[in-house]
Order: structure tokens, then C-alpha cells, then sequence
């Protein structure tokens, strides 16, 4: 998986995937933290790569993309523990 950071300042980063799957899922979990103003991707034609921005206020945006990815992998460790119970 490729990302290349566009910009990055304490309250906005916009970088473009690779992976159109991991930026929806971004998008959902960035959304639900109440410092994240902005957090959209978009895909200037279906073969080019996503670009998502996110905006934050009171809290750095690298920050926000952080703890937005410890909650994605919080929630797939959870999924994983509970598809080997099933065993």
C-alpha cells in the first residue's frame, strides 16, 4: 500500500491512496471523533488514486488520523478474537 502525503500542517492533512477501501473506512471512524471537522476523500476519475483531507480543530490532524487507525485495529483485533471463538 502506497500514501503520499500532499499536505500537512497541525490542523489539515490530505494525502492520496493507493487503496480506496482503506479511505471510506478512515472516513467513517475519522467522522465519529468530535475534534475532526472535515474527513472526505475524493477521486478526481475511477483511474485515479482517492485522495482524502482531513480537518481538525483543537487536535493535530496526524494525531486524529492516528487514533482513527488504533480504533480500526482495535475493532479488527476484536473481529478476528471473536471469528476464533467460533472454532
Amino acid at each position: 500500500m502506497e500514501i503520499n502525503i500532499l499536505k500537512n500542517s497541525k490542523e489539515e492533512i490530505e494525502f492520496q491512496s493507493d487503496n480506496l477501501t482503506l479511505v471510506e473506512i478512515l472516513r467513517v471512524y475519522l467522522n465519529k471523533d468530535s475534534s475532526v471537522t472535515f474527513a472526505a476523500w475524493k477521486r478526481e476519475h475511477i483511474t485515479k488514486n482517492p485522495i482524502m483531507l482531513v480537518k481538525t480543530k483543537g487536535k493535530a490532524a496526524k494525531k486524529a488520523l492516528n487514533d482513527a487507525i488504533l480504533e480500526i485495529t482495535k475493532d479488527l483485533d476484536l473481529i478476528e478474537s471473536d471469528f476464533k471463538k467460533l472454532k
